[in-house]
């Protein structure tokens, strides 16, 4: 988690990793058994909840500003990077990501849901990776948003256009991949098949002898 400390003003917006986009509304002080406590007040629009946060420890819980629209851009376009191989262990895939999203920088964000919505074309997310990828989309869009001054439904297609490209090329090599998987149960078919019509072929030889022998038992008793 980051350690860099910074100083918020009201009316700022801020992230608040695992929580969402946020803004100061206000900065109170506050007693508790005979000292004093300096807190900010946060407005979190996504769950509609009011947060207070001790102002010394706000960098401990990864709280910072939203970034520029330079890097708001940046990290847009990096969602296009290929992906990496990531590990089959869901449990341990979600908490490496659960680290990324408590370390909060707009780029471990964009490795989150970059990672997830591959994951996610490969074979569908459990329960709680299904909700970490869609919190950090949400996270991501609205943090976007806000950078670029742009509706989040315009941010919303933006993230898609740049994602589905990824999620087209996980699609066709499964494809391929179930193709390959076909022609070997097809070839394997067609063996057993051959195999069968070998044996059809023994039965109607079989079958044309027996009639032949029948034919000279009733010769022979003709005579």
């Amino acid at each position: 988690m980051s350690e860099e400390k910074f100083e918020f003003v009201i009316d700022q917006r801020v992230v608040y990793p695992s929580q969402g986009v946020g803004q100061v509304k206000e900065i109170f002080e506050k007693e508790i058994n005979g000292t004093v406590t300096k807190y900010y007040k946060i407005y979190l629009e996504v769950s509609d909840m009011v947060v207070m946060i001790p102002v010394a420890n706000a960098h401990l819980l990864g709280i910072r500003p939203i970034v520029s629209a330079e890097d708001a851009q940046k990290a847009l376009e990096t969602l296009g990077d290929e992906i990496e191989p990531v590990t089959s262990d869901w449990k341990l895939r979600y908490q490496m990501n659960l680290d990324l999203l408590k370390k909060g920088s707009i780029f471990d964000i964009v490795s989150i849901v970059r990672t997830l919505y591959h994951r996610s074309k490969v074979k569908e997310l459990p329960i709680q990776e299904r909700k970490l990828y869609d919190n950090a989309k949400k996270l991501l869009e609205d943090e976007i948003a806000f950078a670029l001054d742009k509706p989040v439904k315009e941010i919303e297609a933006m993230l898609h256009a740049k994602l589905e490209p990824l999620g087209a090329l996980v699609m066709k090599k499964a494809v391929i991949a179930d193709d390959l998987d076909d022609d070997d149960d097809d070839e394997f078919g067609e063996e057993i098949t051959d195999s069968d019509n070998d044996d059809s072929d023994d039965d109607d030889d079989s079958d044309e002898a027996d009639s032949g022998d029948d034919s000279d038992d009733d010769g022979d008793d003709d005579e």
